[in-house]
Parts: structure tokens; C-alpha cells; sequence
């Protein structure tokens, strides 16, 4: 039986896991690596799984799933590489570290997956972009890619736009949820109740990405189906203009497509 093996027990790594068992993946096909007992003892009685030492994990799991923090990927694939073997697959899911640099510090023969998830996985939402690396074939794309979709899209890119990917999808929640905040604040500030204004918020994104996704139509035709002439939508928009919204998002992915590079370079 084919077995499958998360190396990171932390958020994005549970989150994995619960996805996985939501779609129909057989727990008795799962490892999950985790050194830390009291989590490992939480995860087993939580989601009926095996919890291992990231050894074990590495020796008895055809596909790895590296779901840790890049400061730790080096440390973590120098405990790995001994009990590694070819025909595996490893998936890494650590943000700005490249397939040549897993590579490099595992045997030949082993394939490996580059992927940049979000964190709108926890509730099956999720986008994630996979790469391949130099020894990853079509069957083994495909592999990740029945992976990663237990929690929601995925797309392939070639592994060059990974940084980008990672300014948009990867930390674009957080964009998102900034918003989010300044609006519900706003809000208060205009006299709503924080409940009032939160509700207001919230289902105002919620139905206005459904209508992105649902009629296809661009989001500058969309934008300006509400915008009036002269009306209040055009006076709120003008002030975005004039505060430089747009060019502060621009610069904001640009900071974190840069960010995304010193990581892999080892920054």
C-alpha cells in the first residue's frame, strides 16, 4: 500500500492532513513526522493517524510532503538523505526554497515538487501553484497535484514565476484580511456597530469574489458597474487613487517577490 508521509505537523501541515482525510484518503495510507510528543499524542487522537519520527517517515513513505519552515529545510533534508530512496517524490511546500536546492542535498533518482499553498486550505479554498523539478515527470505532477487539491486549486507554473506566485497567492490572504480590517474600522468610525460592520464586510467579499468566479466577467468591468457617475462608489474610488492604493499593492508584492528570492538564495 502506497503511503504518503507530512513532514511538519504545524498549521499548514495539519491542514493538509485534515484535508486529505476529508477527501476520502485512508488514514491507515498516512505518516505524519512530528518530534514533539505531546503533538504528536494530540494529532493521533485527533485524526487516527500514525505519527513518526521523520526518519521512519522517510523510510517507509513513497511520497514525502516537507511541510516546514525554510530556515529548517536544510536541516531537515540532512536528516532525511540517508534513509532517502530513488523512485520517491518529494513535495515541498516551503515557501521560496527551489527544487535545485532539494536536489541537491538528496540522492539521484528522487523527484521533487515545488509547491506555494495558501492558507484558504483550511476550509478547502485553497490555491496552490506546483513546479517541477529536473527529474519530476508527468505522473509525478500528477501525484502532487491529487495531492494538494484535497484542499482546494492548483495550477501548474513553471518554477521561474514561483516568486511571484508566492507574492500574490501565498501572502495574498493577508492582503485580503488587511483590507478587511480597514473596512470594518472604517465602519466603526461611521457610526456601525463592530458587529454591524463586520457582517457588512464579510459577506460583501464573500459575494463579491463568488461573482468574480461565477460570471467570468473581468474585475474592472465589475468595478465599474457599481461606480456611478459622480456617485458615492466614484468619490471612494477617487480617494483610493489619490492615496496611491494601487501602486502601494504593486509595490507591496513586488517587497514580497523579493523577499521570496533572499529566502532561496539563503537570506
Amino acid at each position: 500500500m502506497a503511503q504518503t508521509a507530512i513532514i511538519g505537523a504545524g498549521v499548514m501541515g495539519e491542514t493538509l492532513l485534515s484535508g486529505l482525510l476529508r477527501s476520502g484518503v485512508s488514514a491507515d495510507t498516512l505518516l505524519v513526522g512530528e518530534k514533539r510528543q505531546a503533538r504528536a499524542r494530540e494529532l493521533e487522537e485527533k485524526y487516527a493517524v500514525t505519527v513518526v519520527s521523520n526518519i521512519e517517515a522517510a523510510q517507509k513513505a513513497d511520497t514525502l510532503a516537507l511541510v516546514v519552515k525554510p530556515q529548517d529545510m536544510g536541516a531537515v533534508l540532512d536528516e532525511l538523505e540517508p534513509h532517502l530512496r530513488p523512485g520517491q517524490l518529494i513535495v515541498s511546500l516551503a515557501a521560496g526554497i527551489t527544487t535545485a536546492f532539494i536536489e541537491s542535498r538528496i540522492p539521484d533518482g528522487i523527484a521533487v515538487v515545488r509547491v506555494m499553498p495558501n492558507t484558504p486550505a483550511l476550509v478547502d479554498e485553497g490555491m496552490a501553484a506546483i513546479s517541477p523539478g529536473s527529474h519530476c515527470d508527468e505522473e509525478h505532477l500528477a501525484e502532487a497535484e491529487q495531492l494538494l487539491s484535497a484542499t482546494g486549486h492548483v495550477l501548474r507554473v513553471p518554477e521561474k514565476h514561483q516568486d511571484a506566485v508566492t507574492a500574490i497567492s501565498g501572502s495574498g490572504p493577508a492582503y485580503i484580511f488587511y483590507v478587511v480590517e480597514s473596512m470594518v474600522e472604517a465602519g466603526v468610525h461611521l457610526g456601525l456597530p463592530r458587529a454591524t460592520a463586520t457582517e457588512l464586510v464579510i459577506q460583501t467579499l464573500f459575494g463579491s469574489a463568488k461573482m468574480l468566479r461565477e460570471t467570468g466577467t473581468h474585475p474592472t468591468v465589475l468595478r465599474e458597474q457599481v461606480t456611478s457617475p459622480a456617485g458615492t462608489t466614484a468619490a471612494a474610488i477617487r480617494e483610493l487613487e489619490v492615496h496611491r492604493v494601487r501602486a502601494a499593492f504593486l509595490s507591496a508584492m513586488e517587497a514580497a517577490r523579493n523577499r521570496s528570492q533572499e529566502l532561496a538564495a539563503g537570506s
